[in-house]
């Protein structure tokens, strides 16, 4: 058919369904995805297979008078009665061609111009094609009796979707870019295992393309996974991005009176009145100083990860027994190590650390704590360089009150550096990066463990490089705001990712037991730990009953060559094109259980959802009044025990231009990106199944939730960090 003629026919077939001429037997949503370039100007077209074998004539997906399959846009087409097919849509064929959609509009400019308008061959990002089953009077009795001849055949092809008038909707996901020409096999949910596509050439076809789109590079030496240059497929939407830069620019606007008076600050008062007139008052502003929560800090801030059970004092740590007499009750030290009532936090990873050059020293401390009668973890020691010395005094509460003081924020200032190298940008944002790049060079799209990590990989690889670029390279954020600077932060992260393991830090169960600190009867008041433990295992239910559903033999696992690829890159050297990650499960010739793949999918899933959400939400809350968490202190590190005046301390702050750069970052920060846990941005899983977990997986969230609010009415501090409302999808922020 001509070009004229196929403008004609269409324009009859417009005509036609406005006036209610043809009865439909079905309806063909297709759905263009949400991102940059999605749409497409060119003809449209798919073919329908039924379960018995017949097909339909190619459909045209472009409607006249209608600017169609534009990003994020649903075209709608009918199909008549007389169509020739009956009974579920098991597959779609689909593809499009090099050319954009002449309307009569561009007739119209053509005839009274002479100008034809240009062609368009930009690629068209398919999300999905619905078939929706239309219940009408000619239809419906048909229906009934080809549903009872057919039920057993068409339970296959089973879906837990309706539509609006009743009937079936059947789910093809596609979830790529169509180049043109080329046709396109779409099946029912498409939720494969590799050995079990029929459309395996396509889907090698796929992988291919993904390797060359996401590659591996060392941007440091040594250092992480990270992408060689960030695909298309992985920016931000406009939304977020404009959103994400006018708060910052808000935040500057509010803060911005700070320079207007004298550089430094005078006094402690005088610091606090400028969080009271702009950004808000951090909850520790009134507290800061106490002991009481200095250990708060260890089980309920942002860094929660470091306190540990002591059962001996490092031959290092100069502590004895006369050093905390009178801090520990009616104990003494041996008898409180026996009784597990003392715990500690050793920083000796930040030992001889290469920071920024002109930077000040950073120290590597170790703090003692007891648990009192009452519960509350009390600091009671404190050495800030490992090795013992007359320059390396312990400082006790004994001490004057400012000397403890500067000691305290000592501590935290090396503990704020592990947390931003380690606990947060480097175990959460970089430590995924790399496995969000193997995901996609080694997982079709159409593997249903891609689909069922893919939501929480959201944003990750743009935040990434937008936070490289701007917060982490040289003279930006952390160069200038940071003790260990950029060359600190890369140094220390070498180191941990050298100590860090999958079976040990990456469950969060066996990570506290390796520290001592899992039993409640040792530890009782830990937020973090009584938070986290049921929240991963929600996650953990939810990837069991999908992973256990398609690996429900051991012969679907050995026989996945796309999985046996993922753990290989998973565990090959950085230094090798792969992630490093060490006490992977398996073995060389892959994994070997289907517990193993469910402990290595819900520890990718935890860490970018509860693992960064623990390290990151709350960093205003800590960081923002720079004397309570001090990332930077523009002093040496104390020699001697001296009794520092409050104008000696807001010396050692940073100036009123660092603090204001603190303040907006911080509060940046911790501004939440994507949706709650559950709430997916993107649908992956289409499958009956799969949909059913996800929905319970929703429901065991909800639950937690209000579980979660009621631990918080009798905590003495609130925690809610962990809250499933506000624990996001994926590491965006």
């Amino acid at each position: 058919m001509d070009e004229v003629s196929n403008l004609l026919f269409r324009y009859q077939d417009y005509i036609s369904n406005m006036l209610g001429f043809i009865d439909t037997r079905y309806r063909v949503h297709v759905i263009t995805g949400d991102r940059r370039g999605a749409g497409t100007d060119a003809n449209v077209s798919v073919v329908l297979h039924d379960i018995h074998g017949r097909t339909s004539l190619p459909i045209s997906c472009n409607k006249t008078f209608s600017n169609d399959n534009e990003r994020g846009s649903t075209t709608t087409v009918d199909v008549k009665v007389d169509c020739g097919l009956q009974g579920p849509i098991v597959r779609i064929e689909v593809w499009r061609d090099n050319f954009a959609d002449i309307t009569i509009f561009g007739r119209i400019t053509e005839y009274l111009f002479g100008h034809r308008s240009k062609r368009g061959s930009a690629e068209w990002f398919l999300d999905r094609i619905e078939v929706e089953e239309v219940l009408n009077k000619s239809n419906y009795t048909e229906k009934c009796l080809t549903n009872n001849v057919n039920s057993q055949a068409e339970e296959a092809y089973k879906t837990v979707h309706k539509s609006a008038s009743g009937g079936r909707v059947w789910v093809f996901p596609l979830q790529r870019w169509v180049s043109a020409e080329r046709k396109y096999i779409l099946e029912l949910h498409d939720c494969f295992l590799p050995q079990m596509d029929p459309n395996q050439q396509a889907r090698e076809i796929d992988i291919q393309q993904k390797r060359k789109d996401y590659r591996y590079e060392q941007k440091v030496e040594h250092g992480p996974a990270q992408i060689e240059n960030l695909p298309s497929d992985e920016k931000f939407s406009e939304e977020y991005y404009w959103t994400f830069a006018t708060d910052k620019l808000n935040l500057l606007a509010q803060t911005k009176f700070i320079e207007w008076t004298t550089s430094k600050w005078n006094t402690l008062d005088d610091l606090k009145r400028v969080y009271r007139q702009s950004l808000g008052e951090p909850t520790c502003i009134g507290v800061w100083k106490e002991d009481w929560w200095f250990g708060l800090q260890r089980l309920q801030g942002v860094n929660p990860n470091v306190i540990r059970l002591c059962k001996k004092i490092p031959d290092n740590f100069a502590v004895t027994e006369e050093t905390v007499k009178g801090f520990l009750g009616e104990m003494s030290l041996a008898e409180a190590l026996e009784k597990n009532k003392m715990f500690i936090c050793d920083l000796e990873i930040t030992d001889g650390l290469v920071c920024k050059e002109g930077n000040y020293g950073l120290a590597s401390p170790l703090a003692l704590f007891h648990l009192n009668s009452e519960n509350s973890l009390l600091p009671v020691a404190i050495q800030l360089k490992q090795k013992r010395g007359p320059d390396n005094p312990v400082y006790t509460p004994n001490d004057p009150p400012n000397t403890w003081l500067v000691a305290k924020m000592f501590y935290n200032n090396v503990e704020a550096q592990h947390h931003q190298a380690l606990t947060h940008l480097g175990y959460t944002h970089l430590l995924m990066e790399g496995v969000v790049i193997c995901t996609h060079r080694n997982l079709s799209p159409s593997h249903p463990l891609f689909k069922l990590m893919a939501p929480h990989f959201l944003f990750l690889l743009a935040i990434n490089t937008r936070g490289l670029e701007k917060l982490v390279a040289p003279g930006g954020w952390v160069d200038n705001c940071m003790t260990q600077g950029v060359t600190g932060i890369f140094n220390l992260m070498k180191r941990g990712f050298d100590r860090w393991r999958f079976d040990r830090e990456g469950q969060v169960e066996k990570e506290l037991e390796a520290r001592g600190v899992l039993d409640k009867t040792i530890l009782p008041y830990y937020p973090y730990r009584d938070d986290a433990i049921p929240l991963y295992n929600v996650i953990k239910k939810y990837v069991t009953t999908v992973v256990k559903h398609h690996y429900d033999t051991p012969e679907k696992i050995s026989g996945d060559w796309e999985l046996r690829w993922w753990r290989e890159e998973l565990v090959k050297s950085r230094d090798e094109n792969g992630v490093g990650l060490q006490n992977v499960p398996g073995t060389a010739d892959g994994f070997t259980t289907v517990e193993e793949v469910i402990d290595v999918v819900t520890v990718i899933i935890s860490i970018c959802s509860l693992g960064h959400a623990a390290a990151n939400f709350q960093q205003y809350e800590q960081y923002g009044f720079v004397p309570n968490y001090p990332g930077i202190l523009m002093l040496d590190i104390p020699k001697e025990k001296k009794n520092y005046t409050e104008e000696e301390i807001m010396a050692m702050l940073p100036d009123k231009r660092m603090t204001l750069d603190i303040m907006v970052i911080t509060k940046l920060l911790s501004s939440r990106g994507t949706k709650s846990l559950g709430d997916f941005e993107m649908q992956y899983l289409y499958d009956p199944v799969g949909v059913q977990a996800a929905e319970e997986f929703q429901k065991d969230l909800k639950r937690l939730s209000y579980e979660m609010k009621g631990r918080n009415i009798d905590r003495p501090w609130k925690f809610d960090w962990l809250d499933p409302e506000i624990v996001p999808n994926s590491i965006s922020v």
